[in-house]
This record gives structure tokens, C-alpha cells and sequence, in this order.
């Protein structure tokens, strides 16, 4: 949707100044923009994801995921 536009945008704008782009998803349609960001300015991506809700390929385009399971939310 028009969320996922915006944040691709402002995504690839700033990271190119960024070490580490940090996305709290589990949209598979943001693999392309981990990959995008990784190969254009060497950004590195963190995903947050429940990972039942998450999508393998969103998974395997970050550098790190790490799950939100209970222990990060208490």
C-alpha cells in the first residue's frame, strides 16, 4: 500500500548515510529494498519479525533478523 511506498522511499534516500537499516516487518514485498539498499550503498538491514509472520525471503534478504517473540517483548 501507500505505507510501504513511503518507507521504501525514505528507506533508499537515507541509506546511504546509514550503517544499519532497521525494518520492524514481515512483508516479503521489502526483500527487494534489503537487497536494493545492501548492493547500491553497502547497508547493512537488521528485520524484527514474528516468525511465523514473516517471510522467508524477507528473512534471507536481511543481514540479521531477529524474532519478536515473548522474551523481547517483556
Amino acid at each position: 500500500g501507500d505505507w510501504d511506498v513511503g518507507i521504501a522511499l525514505d528507506a533508499m534516500e537515507y541509506a546511504k548515510e546509514a550503517d544499519v537499516l532497521v525494518l520492524a516487518s514481515g512483508d516479503g514485498d521489502f526483500d527487494l529494498l534489503l537487497d536494493r539498499v545492501r548492493s547500491l550503498h553497502k547497508t547493512s538491514s537488521e528485520v524484527y519479525g514474528v516468525p511465523k509472520l514473516t517471510a522467508s525471503s524477507l528473512i534471507k534478504a536481511s543481514t540479521k533478523f531477529i524474532p519478536i517473540d515473548r522474551d523481547l517483548l517483556l
